[in-house]
């Protein structure tokens, strides 16, 4: 489960104001280690934390930052992604932003280093859910014997945290977000061609109320106010629309105080804000813990309120901090995104519309090549033909269902789609995408004219039953290997009705061959994604021997009855 806690205004020991003294270190269950700040020659006090083999993680600065400047830095980003599909998300990071990645022992998450320069970059990828910015990885924590010992842990280790350079990430990544709802704003307003890009700028909104806490304040303990964010849009759906809007956005550079220096720096001057709300997320898994994910989150966020003095918030918050605990592996972060990047695409949504990331991950899986032809034929909204066009624009997708309803789902999606794309300023181009009515078991496609199969089957629990997809999987099978072309077809196919699929399979082995499988979380369940190759015998061979042993069969008939 996903359990939040927030602060409870609980005094952190050794803040400016505290009321008590810092507790003295038990024998033999803590170590003095030192944190390295933002700055690589700044040294920060002497840290007590748990010990752990091997000492923690921290995001690293290249040795020529200038001082008081931002962009520069490298720092370690985390990301959510459908379970099964990390290897497929690391090789997108590789691809797209040139970052090896770590992928963490908790499945569904992977860790890769970014510069600030290029933040921008992280939020165009296509198979991540959630990111966030790493404050500090401990892989080998450990945990005391007593519940309040590891309660008492957690709050000393708020304040011995490096915040500064990832609440400097933080901030950055909030005022590319305010840049590129502000240009949205006035792109839907008005567009004159005449503007310079600059000239649009001078009318933007100022990018922040008030600083964030400097990084020696976030080390000494004291704080200072700070802005509380504006709502934030959708995050861009289009890498080179996107690319387009973020490379004007870094005009403004944060300093090492945290204040934003730009045109937009005086238009600032006598706005009060209060300060920042926040919450503290924490996810655990593993059976070897004696505390709960909402004790952890509420003792941390006390700390973290202590520290900052942030108001606590558990719905309108503007940071989220994340505590991911996986057996004694522990991870401390800050949420980059405010809600998961998988609603990219869909606006109109279904009973069992899938979710955009995992259908990227299942065309990635299957390779599209240039001028393929590629098929869902149980589309549903969508997801996977609008989110294929939008990546993989050299190939032809083509949608179906037999479903009246979703098909208008689907076609409503392709609009907003487009309308956006107008908005954006692009031109009225269409995607390689169409969408029609029609039958599964009764394709109006020519045989063998298909490249790629890629569909979402009936699980058998919100759409149909388990007891008709005993005779639907074969007849789908049996007419998708009609269309797919013989020997180079592929086909990936996700359902949870495991036992039902596997039986079909086999009925259809002349067809297909199974070649990989992976399993998946949807919605909780537990799924797979098969993949499947397109064996060399023609359909029409097929049929040919079929009529043959057919006509075979009625003449042995005729020789008994005479």
């Amino acid at each position: 489960g996903r359990l939040r806690g927030s602060g409870t205004g609980r005094r952190f020991p050794g803040t400016a104001g505290a009321g008590r003294q810092s507790p003295q270190p038990r024998e033999g269950a803590i170590e003095k280690m030192s944190a390295i700040s933002g700055d690589a020659e700044v040294q920060n006090a002497t840290v007590t934390l748990p010990e752990v083999e091997g000492g923690p993680r921290e995001n690293k600065d290249v040795t020529n930052k200038q001082h008081g400047c931002l962009p520069g830095p490298y720092v370690t980003v985390g990301a959510t992604v459908p379970t099964g599909f990390e290897k497929t998300a690391a090789d997108e990071v590789q691809e797209k932003i040139g970052s090896e990645s770590r992928i963490s022992k908790d499945r569904g998450r992977i860790y890769f280093e970014i510069s600030t320069d290029n933040l921008f970059q992280v939020h165009l990828l296509r198979s991540v859910d959630n990111l966030f910015v790493v404050v500090q990885e401990f892989p080998h924590y450990q945990f005391n014997d007593t519940k309040d010992s590891i309660l008492e842990d957690f709050r000393q280790l708020a304040g011995q945290l490096p915040w500064a350079n990832p609440l400097e990430v933080w901030e950055l990544n909030n005022s590319l977000k305010k840049r590129k709802l502000q240009r949205k704003k006035i792109n839907q307003e008005s567009r004159p061609a005449s503007k310079t890009p600059h000239e649009s700028d001078k009318d933007s909104v100022p990018l922040a109320c008030a600083p964030l806490a400097s990084g020696d304040q976030l080390h000494n303990g004291t704080t200072s106010h700070v802005a509380e964010s504006e709502p934030t849009s959708d995050l861009p759906s289009e890498t080179k629309e996107s690319t387009l809007i973020f490379n004007d956005m870094v005009t403004d550079h944060i300093s090492l105080d945290g204040h934003v220096t730009g045109k937009n720096e005086n238009e600032n001057e006598g706005e009060t804000c209060g300060p920042l709300k926040f919450r503290v997320t924490c996810n655990r898994a593993g059976e070897k813990h004696i505390v709960t994910s909402m004790e952890v989150a509420r003792e941390f966020g006390g700390a973290v309120q202590d520290l900052f003095k942030w108001k606590a918030d558990m719905t309108r918050f503007d940071v989220e901090i994340l505590l991911n605990i996986h057996d004694n592996e522990v991870v401390i972060g800050i949420a980059l995104t405010e809600e998961s990047l998988h609603r990219r695409n869909i606006v109109h949504f279904g009973p069992t519309t899938l979710r955009s990331t995992l259908a990227y991950g299942m065309l990635r899986l299957c390779s599209p090549q240039l001028t393929d032809i590629i098929i869902d034929p149980m589309c549903g909204t969508g997801a996977i033909p609008i989110e294929g066009a939008l990546e993989f624009t050299h190939s032809y997708f083509l949608g179906g269902d037999n479903n009246l309803l979703a098909v208008n789902r689907s076609i409503n999606n392709i609009n907003s789609l487009q309308q956006k794309r107008l908005n954006k300023g692009r031109t009225n181009w269409g995607l390689p995408l169409d969408v029609v009515q029609w039958d599964i078991c009764n394709l109006p496609l020519k045989t063998s004219s298909v490249d790629i199969v890629i569909t979402d089957m009936p699980f058998g629990k919100r759409i149909g039953s388990k007891r008709k997809n005993w005779d639907l999987y074969p007849a789908c099978l049996k007419e998708m290997g009609r269309v797919c072309r013989p020997e180079t077809g592929r086909a990936a196919l996700l359902t949870q009705d495991k036992k039902c699929f596997v039986k079909a399979i086999s009925k259809m082995g002349h067809l297909w061959k199974k070649t990989h499988t992976i399993w998946v979380n949807v919605g909780g369940l537990h799924a797979a994604v098969y993949l499947l190759k397109r064996t060399s015998l023609s359909f029409n061979e097929l049929l040919k021997t079929a009529k043959e042993s057919q006509n075979k069969d009625i003449s042995c008939k005729s020789g008994v009855e005479e």
